[in-house]
């Protein structure tokens, strides 16, 4: 009969040792300080102070110094008590305060109320919402359309709903805040390539083509997807659809399109970058855009599953809003070039640069050279503002959570362009705009 080792022995006397100690073992008790009075513990108790939930914040701090909007921000806006042309909201084609859109508006308000207290799967689909899907479905010329409560919950919710983890995500480095937190939702492994840069996203294609070869058990039930945005909120310009369709098919890939900006905007019928390019669209997966709703396939995104759905009287208005687009075809051409008008005058102006394409409503100036500090640069752009405003000109700085975003854009002025704005007032804005970085940055 075989004998144990003696250390084998050794260690197991000092484990048991070890387990018999723990048994017997009294509790530690916390002992009370007694080293304090009475007095004392409660001048201590009264000093304390918490610390605090969020950070400290500066009283000059933009967050804490806005303006303060009377009406609508239609056309002409008051902002602060002054009038002033409208150039910083994102009214395109002037829908906002036209009497049919109102009056739609209205009589839903009066049949149906101001809420639906419901998500769409639990009695909170009205007939409205069918109405409305239906028309924009028969609008862009899909198989099917959806609409949203909220857009920022369009594209964020249905790109978990289809990209899982383990399905590899092809984005574009400028793509708008929206689609970053779908995509943190997905918990897909995602890949960025440069904006606009369709030799990056090929490079990416190949190296991940090279990776699934070593595991092709794995790689085909790993699904691809490449998310762009039409008109990029961030940098006012178009992807290169035709290029990315191309690829799309040659490695077997999805196209999602992110179309907030370039709905209503871009195409002869305003129908988006599809139509822009020529483009069908079914070479495109999904699409999503923000009229507060979406344009899609039926899918189960948590914020189409748990929000409360779009309140009638909103769906009403999209459903006159498309009537008027419909009617009014020449609107696009019309838009397209004020948005020429107002990026040719902005340019020359000294210490800022234009970023964006001639045919965005959405522009940005940026400082041509930075001063090294982004908050500096931030009070260069504000005190432009600032000055635009005394003279009758809204404008507004490009918002961004600095420290959430994956690729934080430098700072900007926006500036909006619409229908409903003259030659004369695009002029008198560009104007205002020179003078007033003549008078800041030089």
């Amino acid at each position: 009969m075989a004998t144990a080792p003696a250390y084998h022995l050794i260690l197991e006397g000092i484990l048991i040792l070890w387990i018999i100690r723990l048994v017997f073992s009294k509790t530690y008790k916390l002992q009370e300080r007694s080293d304090l009075t009475a007095k004392e513990k409660e001048e201590l108790i009264e000093e304390w102070q918490p610390e605090p939930l969020v950070p400290p914040v500066s009283k000059n701090h933009p967050a804490l110094n806005y303006n303060i909007v009377s009406g609508p921000p239609t056309h002409n806006i008051v902002v602060n008590g002054k009038e002033c042309v409208n150039f910083a909201s994102f009214n395109f084609l002037g829908l906002l305060a036209n009497p049919r859109v109102k009056a739609a508006a209205l009589a839903s308000l009066k049949k149906y109320g101001v809420g639906t207290c419901g998500p769409r799967g639990f009695y909170g689909t009205f007939d409205v919402h069918l109405d409305l899907e239906e028309r924009l479905a028969k609008f862009m010329r899909t198989e099917e359309a959806i609409i949203y409560s909220y857009g920022f919950s369009t594209i964020a919710s249905a790109i978990p709903a289809y990209s899982k983890r383990g399905d590899i995500v092809f984005v574009d480095s400028a793509a708008c805040f929206a689609i970053q937190k779908g995509l943190q939702a997905s918990r897909s492994d995602i890949k960025l390539f440069k904006h606009n840069d369709v030799a990056d996203l090929e490079r990416l294609l190949k190296e991940q083509e090279i990776e699934d070869q070593k595991n092709p058990r794995k790689a085909r039930v790993t699904r691809r997807f490449i998310v762009v945005e039409g008109l990029y909120m961030n940098t006012g310009t178009v992807c290169p659809l035709p290029e990315l369709v191309k690829l799309k098919y040659k490695y077997k890939a999805r196209i999602f399109l992110e179309e907030s900006l370039s709905f209503g905007v871009l195409g002869e019928h305003g129908r988006g970058v599809t139509e822009h390019y020529g483009i069908s669209i079914d070479d495109i997966d999904l699409i999503s855009a923000n009229m507060e709703n979406a344009l899609a396939s039926r899918l189960s995104g948590q914020g189409y599953c748990f929000s409360a759905s779009l309140p009638p009287l909103l769906a009403s208005a999209a459903i006159e809003a498309l009537n008027i687009m419909e009617e009014n075809p020449g609107i696009f051409a019309v838009l397209k070039k004020k948005c020429q008008h107002i990026h040719k005058s902005l340019q020359g102006i000294s210490g800022l640069k234009v970023v964006g394409e001639p045919l965005s409503p959405a522009l940005h100036l940026q400082l041509e050279e930075s001063t090294g500090s982004r908050e500096k640069d931030v009070k260069l752009l504000q005190e432009i503002i600032v000055q635009c405003m005394n003279k009758g000109i809204a404008l507004t700085q490009a918002r961004y959570l600095d420290k959430d975003e994956k690729c934080l854009p430098p700072p900007s002025i926006r500036v909006v362009v619409t229908v409903e704005q003259t030659e004369e007032e695009l002029e008198r804005a560009a104007s205002t705009i020179r003078e007033a970085a003549q008078a800041v940055l030089l």
